[in-house]
């Protein structure tokens, strides 16, 4: 009997969190929208893990995740492995350009990172939180997400590594 709920549970994760579904197509084609690459397209990042990052400018959440970014970034990036950066604007001084650059900036970013103002990527992935880390296969599966803070070496992080790592072995 009490396994039910836990199924369930399950289930529902599952299910709104779209494990084993597609990754969704980039919204923003302009490169007005783009940072650090000229616009994406999810078809031609097929043969790469792809991590990303959903984001804004104004979250201390988002913020302190940046450590574990570049320490992502310096464990993988040569081994396949796209990061991409969402920056989903939670309030509406969020939404101008030279604001998420001066983040950009400061985080020390290099990778592709697309301004979803409109949230029309957010609703795509059925997002739910800032920060947000979606992993996807290099099909283009997603395999892994994780809502909140990361930190080098705690237990969530230490799993989504592991995750990456798998996919990257992948043939």
């Amino acid at each position: 009997m009490k396994r039910a709920p836990i199924i369930l549970l399950f289930l529902f994760t599952t299910s709104i969190f779209g494990l084993n579904e597609a990754l969704p197509e980039f919204t923003q084609n302009s490169e007005k929208f783009w940072f650090n690459s000229k616009p994406l397209s999810i078809k031609k990042l097929r043969g790469k893990v792809v991590l990303l990052d959903v984001w804004t400018s104004n979250c201390i959440n988002c913020e302190r995740s940046v450590l574990w970014i570049k320490h992502v970034e310096r464990k993988f990036m040569k081994k396949n492995l796209q990061l991409i950066g969402i920056h989903s604007p939670e309030f509406e001084d969020e939404k101008n350009r030279s604001s998420v650059l001066r983040k950009i900036n400061k985080y020390g970013y290099n990778h592709p990172v697309m301004m979803d103002n409109d949230f029309s990527y957010w609703y795509a992935l059925n997002n739910q939180a800032w920060p947000a880390f979606y992993i996807a296969d290099k099909k283009g599966r997603i395999r892994g997400h994780f809502i909140g803070e990361m930190h080098a070496g705690d237990k969530r992080a230490d799993q989504a590594e592991k995750l990456i790592t798998e996919l990257l072995e992948e043939p």
